[in-house]
């Protein structure tokens, strides 16, 4: 079976051709990412033009790609959720056209089932602990009759979110996390950020506000003097942060005594990110799996995969009138027939 997926919850649209023959094979992915101005996050209107002005190109570079033409698709597969409204409508609508045009059934994917699905079937990983994190999502993960289940999440911004909001702070253009990372390379300088965790939940926020007013207290120091500060809070906010998100997941393995974990999502690019979660999972004696990088970020490739499995396991068949966008739609509340 050959599924077409579109994703489009955010900035990133994405078209991939998976197939669930010959050990699961990612057949094509393209993207087309949209990139704000300097000192801006992304605006859902100027993202979706972006998208919509892509879409047409991406479809034809997977299509290419795999070899393969539309009456070899058997399914049509998007991102449903959660996500922006006006992106999420343009990947809709692109899907909506296919299946309709083309007689293919359709398949509304949750975006966030689809990080941790196409991370499983990537790495080998069987039963995992999860830690979801990214620019839309922070949360651990674990299995359990027939949903994953949210072990802790953040309880305001997310971990993406609070780089994207800093980074823009400093002048950067979303998404920052690369950018933040590259710049707390080049300290070692501590300084004092609060812990905030309660329970197995994080609280970014009081974090973003102590590193934007370091910043805003040394605004005029010369510029490599004051660049010399930004990559100390940049590189105190990362640990500060990795912190928070390492001592819940060896937490959680602690408490349910699972020996893997698995980390999907665009921040589970960051290289100090893993070496700590690394560290924590040799304490408890597991292994970490890691999404490869890839296929980290938002791709259609994890709408596909998701796709395949969900019609294979319901054969439930959505009418085009039927599909929907939900911008809120909880992982915990999706289904997941699939999984034992």
């Amino acid at each position: 079976m050959k599924c077409l997926g579109i994703e489009s919850t955010a900035h990133t649209f994405s078209c991939s051709i998976v197939s669930n023959e010959e050990n699961n094979k990612i057949l094509s992915e393209a993207r087309s990412i949209y990139k704000p101005p300097e000192g801006s996050g992304i605006h859902p209107r100027d993202a979706s033009r972006n998208h919509m002005n892509n879409a047409e190109k991406i479809l034809r570079i997977v299509f290419e790609q795999a070899n393969v033409s539309i009456k070899d698709i058997d399914i049509v597969a998007y991102s449903a959720g959660p996500g922006l409204g006006p992106c999420l409508r343009v990947g809709a609508v692109v899907a909506r056209a296919i299946a309709s045009f083309y007689n293919k059934p359709i398949v509304p994917i949750n975006h966030a089932v689809g990080h941790v699905e196409l991370g499983i079937m990537l790495t080998g990983a069987n039963n995992p602990l999860v830690l979801l994190v990214s620019g839309g999502h922070t949360m651990i993960l674990i299995f359990s009759n027939k949903r994953w289940r949210i072990f802790g999440e953040t309880l305001d911004i997310t971990i993406g979110q609070l780089f994207d909001q800093f980074g823009r702070s400093i002048g950067l253009s979303s998404p920052c996390g690369n950018m933040i990372e590259k710049f707390a390379k080049l300290s070692d300088k501590y300084i004092q950020m609060p812990i905030i965790i309660k329970g197995n939940d994080v609280s970014f926020s009081g974090l973003l506000t102590r590193a934007k007013s370091i910043v805003s207290k040394n605004s005029i120091l010369k510029n490599e003097t004051k660049q010399e500060k930004i990559n100390e809070v940049c590189f105190s906010l990362q640990e500060t942060a990795f912190a928070m998100l390492t001592e819940t997941v060896e937490r959680g393995m602690s408490f349910t005594g699972k020996k893997e974990v698995l980390i999907v999502g665009g921040v589970s690019a960051n290289q100090r990110l893993l070496e700590m979660l690394e560290k924590a999972t040799e304490r408890q004696n597991g292994r970490l799996y890691k999404c490869p990088y890839n296929y980290a970020g938002d791709n259609g490739a994890q709408i596909a995969w998701t796709g395949i499995m969900d019609y294979i396991s319901t054969k439930r068949v959505i009418t085009v009138e039927n599909t929907f966008v939900r911008q809120g739609w909880r992982i915990n509340t999706v289904d997941i027939n699939w999984r034992n």
